[in-house]
């Protein structure tokens, strides 16, 4: 199999998704220590951010924050770990709700819904499994960077939303289901 066939797999891969989901929902602790992303905009917006270093530089620029610590790589500056789409509310993924469907299946997150706001929370084993992901060297940048998201980023739903519309007006000018660029 040469290495654009194992790339490509990669992008298939439920368990390489679920991962970088797990780190970065954990990445997302709040104060009583439960870990939970309060809406699948919020969600898709912030794992944007995760799968496109570049955006995630240019987003901490316009914020006038340091970019030392997302640590690009030269590869990382001219494609992603795997795209995204423009959807009705900017980036996404279709794979979400199949991703979360699989995380619940399988006992690490737990989803409810308050309100009109789909709460995205660790069991308890679900945060064993990001525990131990974020201290293997491999998922190093997803635990990195999600810590970034958490400390710049933690914001509602619509205000993210709202960042993203602002920062990155070429998204939005996308047709709808069309691959975002890096």
């Amino acid at each position: 199999m040469s290495l654009v066939e194992t790339i490509a797999n990669l992008d298939k891969s439920l368990d390489l998704h679920a991962a970088r989901l797990l780190i970065l929902i954990n990445a997302f602790t709040n104060t009583g220590g439960e870990s939970t992303v309060q809406g699948l905009t919020k969600l898709a917006k912030l794992d944007f951010l995760l799968r496109y270093p570049v955006m995630l530089e240019r987003a901490l620029i316009v914020k006038g924050r340091s970019t030392r610590d997302v640590g690009l790589e030269d590869y990382e500056r001219q494609n992603v770990e795997s795209e995204m789409v423009r959807y009705r509310f900017g980036p996404w993924d279709h794979k979400y709700r199949t991703l979360l469907n699989y995380l619940v299946a399988k006992g690490l997150v737990t989803i409810n819904v308050e309100g009109r706001t789909v709460v995205i929370a660790l069991t308890d084993a679900g945060s064993d499994c990001a525990h131990a992901l974020t201290a293997d060297d491999s998922f190093e940048q997803y635990t990195r960077r999600s810590k970034i998201l958490k400390t710049h980023f933690d914001l509602t739903a619509t205000n993210l939303m709202k960042f993203i519309y602002d920062t990155f007006p070429e998204i939005i000018s996308l047709r709808s289901g069309a691959s975002i660029p890096t």
